[in-house]
């Protein structure tokens, strides 16, 4: 899957209705948000440009594209996600900068909380 630039992490136990799509860090809190939405996928990416060169087939496997409920979550800028996210779907990233402290306290600061993502995804 890595070589793929994108897979799988958590498949969904119910019916699919949500992808989490998460990069790095921070996927350990799509996983965490995920783990009691038994209808959630979370989808690690850590290489567009590699997701972008693969088949059709594969990465409607990873992105079904009948599952419109997205949200995507990565500490960096978040225009990219929008291809992946959809004019309905949300981001939770970084689109500012010049903040510094020391790392936990930066990433609570730039939303980059489980709590964060569960509350953008309870606004869907």
């Amino acid at each position: 899957g890595t070589l793929k630039g994108a897979y799988i992490a958590k498949k969904e136990t119910a019916d699919l209705d949500l992808i989490i799509i998460a990069t790095g860090s921070e996927v350990q809190h799509a996983l965490k948000v995920a783990a009691d939405m038994p209808g959630a996928r979370v989808v690690s990416m850590p290489c567009m440009s590699l997701y972008e060169r693969q088949s059709a087939e594969y990465k409607e496997s990873i992105l079904p594209s009948a599952c419109t409920k997205r949200v995507s979550m990565e500490a960096g800028v978040t225009d990219l996600w929008y291809k992946y996210v959809g004019t309905e779907g949300k981001t939770v990233g970084v689109d500012r900068f010049g903040f510094s402290a020391p790392g936990d306290i930066v990433m609570k600061e730039l939303g980059m909380t489980p709590e964060n993502l569960k509350s953008v995804i309870d606004t869907m």
